[in-house]
C-alpha cells in the first residue's frame, strides 16, 4: 500500500464515522497530531467564530465545539479524493442547517489535508462562505 493510499484510507475512514454519526467529531480528534495548523476559508468572520485559525488538537476541539453548536449535520459526502504524496485532497458536497436560523444549505467543499505518520498536520477547508455566512442571519 503506498502511502497516498494509507493516507486516503484513514482519511475516507473519517469521514465516513463522521457523516453516520451526523457529526462526532472524536473520529477527527483520534487522527489529528498534537501540533496542526487547522484553518477555514471563513476565517472566523461574523457568524462563523469557531472558524478560526487553530493550532493544536485541543484547539481543534473548540471548533468542532462551535460547529456542533450553531450547526446540525445534514449530510457529508466525499465524492473524490486526490492525493500525492502526504497532501490529500477531498472533494466533497455537505448539507447542514443553522440551529438559530433553521436555513439549511447543501454546498461543495474542499478539504485540503497533509498527514504525517498517519496523522493530519495541515487542514484547510474551501467553501462558498458568502451561503454559509447569509444562513447564519
Amino acid at each position: 500500500m503506498t502511502q497516498e493510499d494509507t493516507n486516503v484510507a484513514i482519511l475516507r475512514g473519517g469521514y465516513d464515522a463522521w457523516h453516520n454519526s451526523k457529526g462526532d467529531a472524536s473520529v477527527w480528534l483520534d487522527i489529528l497530531a498534537d501540533h496542526v495548523a487547522w484553518g477555514s476559508l471563513a476565517d472566523g468572520r461574523p457568524g462563523m467564530e469557531f472558524t478560526k485559525p487553530r493550532a493544536s488538537r485541543q484547539e481543534v476541539v473548540g471548533y468542532f465545539e462551535g460547529l456542533a453548536n450553531d450547526w446540525t449535520m445534514e449530510s457529508y459526502f466525499v465524492n473524490e479524493f486526490v492525493a500525492q504524496g502526504a497532501r490529500v485532497v477531498a472533494l466533497c458536497e455537505c448539507s447542514w442547517t443553522h440551529r438559530r436560523t433553521g436555513k439549511t444549505v447543501t454546498i461543495p467543499k474542499v478539504d485540503v489535508f497533509l498527514m504525517e505518520d498517519g496523522k493530519i498536520t495541515q487542514f484547510m477547508e474551501h467553501y462558498d462562505t458568502h451561503t454559509v455566512i447569509a444562513a447564519c442571519e
